[in-house]
């Protein structure tokens, strides 16, 4: 279901690199393996006759509970990296996020104070960046992750230079 102020008519949204899948399943297992691990240890301890409390079913279904919580959180990442999109447009930069709680930002040419590109190590080495839009407002977290290298740095000179030409025209 599309509605407009999430999908303006007319707008050719390009997607963020297939790659980013990657780097999103890499930060899953490292959250969710550490997180399931903690949540195993009472479960072991019960097992092993160090503690009496909790009960058995109760240091069972709390891993379980957050395995399954993990299986589902993997399951809607491919679908999550595909609804990252942005567009470029004569006086603003459009992002769009989300499936269930779907987010369209417009951020002005002319309110951008800088774009810086950062690079974790799972990214550089699939070849892919993120794109973070700086302006005065604290509350703008605008960026674009999984962007090709190639694409992030043109899209940093192109914004840098429209930024300049809008806050030229001040």
């Amino acid at each position: 279901m599309h509605t407009e102020a999430i999908d303006p008519p007319g707008i050719a949204w390009q997607r963020v690199s297939p790659k980013y899948v990657t780097v999103r399943l890499v930060q899953w297992a490292l959250g969710n393996l550490i997180t399931v691990l903690v949540l195993s240890l009472p479960l072991l301890f019960v097992l092993l006759d160090v503690w009496a409390w909790p009960p058995l079913w109760l240091a069972v279904a709390v891993p379980a509970a957050a395995l399954v919580l993990a299986i589902w959180r993997l399951v809607l990442i491919p679908r999550q990296v595909w609804a990252i999109g942005y567009a470029e447009r004569d006086d603003d930069l459009l992002i769009r996020t989300g499936i269930f709680f779907q987010r369209t930002m417009a951020v002005p040419y002319g309110r951008m104070q800088y774009v810086d590109i950062g690079v974790g190590p799972v990214e550089r080495g699939l070849g892919l960046c993120t794109l973070k839009l700086h302006t005065a407002s604290p509350g703008t977290n605008a960026q674009i992750p999984g962007l090709p290298a190639a694409e992030g740095a043109r899209l940093r000179e192109q914004l840098a230079a429209r930024g300049e030409a809008r806050l030229a025209g001040l």
